[in-house]
């Protein structure tokens, strides 16, 4: 009865183990995810695009006109505007460098689904994934300009 007790004991453990071990497993892969989203743009490197973000990408948001004082209206952007963005963006390094703003705030892991949030140069990303197979695909982009305030 002993060695029963100690042998379900160990498989308990065991699987406990697994289960913390395999979410950190998402929870890095969710933030690899996020950084390869925004070193797309910072490194116009759309090979990381290509790994991280899903061809069905529904990217919206709102730019702040300084000039305007204002925000603009809804912006859209599908993956292929993404690329051909990413391409030129800070092709010529004068967008961003090392000292900029590259920020993943993860909220919640699930085993399929995971919401983050991105803070970059340009503003603010909340992100919206999926798991497919191992892989951490972004799928949906809401974003806008610096905010002007918040509240939390």
């Amino acid at each position: 009865m002993k060695n029963l007790l100690v042998i379900l004991s160990f498989c308990f453990i065991s699987q406990i183990s697994f289960t913390q071990n395999s979410h950190q497993v998402d929870i890095d892969g969710v933030k690899e995810a996020c950084m390869n989203y925004i070193n797309t743009f910072y490194k116009a490197d759309t090979t990381l695009a290509y790994k991280s973000i899903h061809s069905s990408l529904r990217k919206t948001g709102f730019y702040f006109s300084e000039e305007k004082g204002q925000y603009s209206k809804q912006l859209e952007m599908p993956f292929d505007a993404l690329i051909n963005l990413a391409k030129k963006w800070n092709a010529d390094g004068k967008s961003a460098n090392e000292t900029t703003p590259k920020k993943v705030e993860i909220f919640e892991v699930s085993d399929k689904t995971a919401v983050a949030k991105v803070t970059a140069v340009w503003g603010i990303d909340y992100i919206s994934l999926f798991k497919e197979g191992d892989t951490w695909m972004i799928v949906n982009v809401l974003w806008q300009s610096e905010p002007k305030f918040s509240e939390r």
